[in-house]
């Protein structure tokens, strides 16, 4: 294999991994917790775009309660983001280990 063909190959690889970046930012994914009474959704590139609670759980000696919640629903959307990110990039290393890509996400 000759040097231009690895470069051509690496161009390739690099647009394909912006076009996946690029659609990841335009799917979500919802986190919950509580059963549903906190969820949040987020980009698949994890950013955060919406966090509803349920009315029953606002209750100010609850407060402890609701922002264990709130975490739990927001690191469950960011773990689902992370899991649909490591899918969409998987393919494009064809199965190969790559150093600092098979990680990025």
């Amino acid at each position: 294999m000759d040097i231009n063909s690895i470069m051509q190959q690496a161009r390739e690889m690099q647009e394909k991994m912006a076009k996946v970046q690029n659609e990841l930012a335009s799917k979500t994914v919802t986190g919950s917790a509580g059963g549903g009474m906190v969820t949040v959704q987020a980009t698949g590139k994890g950013e955060i775009l919406s966090i509803s609670i349920e009315d029953e759980v606002i209750d100010r000696s609850e407060k402890e309660l609701l922002q264990d919640l709130v975490a739990g629903a927001v690191n469950d959307a960011l773990r689902k983001a992370r899991e649909l990110a490591k899918s969409e990039m998987g393919g494009l290393a064809g199965g190969l280990q790559i150093p600092g890509l098979t990680n990025m996400f």
